[in-house]
């Protein structure tokens, strides 16, 4: 369940990050950008940050076990302030939109906090770490890749959306072999993804304004946070070991 919600809030969220076309670069703008996409980490970080100590609090506490029945309201509140944050990005306030996307990571915590009581924490850990490999790793690619990764982008859009109607459909089935195949497709679609939405939010600084740029950033935090965590929770499937 917690995946399935993550899933629809990286939907939610994928329509507000620009596309731009190939910028000719200059030193003066590469050193504008590389701020700009320094920002974004800094904010998606503390972000991740920031769900990462509330969910560890939540379990350490035993308040995860209080929380349970509220998890499904937390869900819809998670996915409610996606949905809003990304319809009125170009009506709120740079600190507005901040303040959401910091209270939607600690949401996340709460909701993160049953992972804890799922595995073990060196094993959450070690997934984290392989995580940000990952992450890492195609996150750089699709920064200086000169190929345009629109096509790749959409197709892999496309899959999310399979992935989401069939994690609904498995919902009444408990079907281990979608399970499985969802699995496996999610962990080709989110890595697929944070190339793309790097290559998206960096083109995103050439097409806005100046004084846009600093919602702009949190927009692109927002979408690269999802796709880590979304990444995160699957491969926890395969590498996490159960209490």
């Amino acid at each position: 369940m917690v995946d399935f919600t993550k899933r629809e809030n990286r939907v939610a969220a994928t329509e507000h990050i620009q596309s731009a076309p190939q910028p000719i670069q200059t030193a003066t703008y590469d050193q504008g950008l590389r701020s700009y996409m320094l920002r974004v980490y800094n904010t998606m970080a503390t972000g991740l940050g920031l769900t990462g100590l509330i969910a560890y609090a939540t379990y350490a506490s035993g308040l995860y076990i209080q929380l349970r029945m509220a998890m499904i309201p937390l869900m819809i509140a998670e996915v409610v302030l996606v949905i809003y944050l990304s319809a009125r990005i170009n009506r709120v306030s740079e600190g507005a939109a901040r303040a959401m996307f910091f209270t939607y990571s600690a949401l996340n915590g709460l909701t993160f906090s049953v992972l804890f009581a799922a595995y073990t924490s060196q094993s959450i850990a070690t997934v984290f770490f392989i995580t940000a490999a990952m992450f890492g790793s195609m996150s750089l690619w699709g920064y200086v890749t000169k190929r345009d990764l629109t096509g790749m982008g959409q197709f892999m859009m496309m899959g999310l959306f399979g992935i989401i109607i069939a994690s609904l459909v498995n919902l009444f089935l408990h079907s281990p072999g979608i399970y499985f195949a969802t699995s496996i497709l999610s962990v080709v679609i989110f890595t697929g993804l944070t190339a793309y939405d790097t290559q998206k939010i960096r083109n995103t600084y050439y097409q806005v304004g100046q004084a846009d740029l600093g919602k702009a950033a949190i927009m692109g935090a927002l979408a690269l946070y999802l796709d880590f965590i979304n990444l995160m929770i699957t491969m926890l499937r395969f590498f996490g070991d159960r209490r």
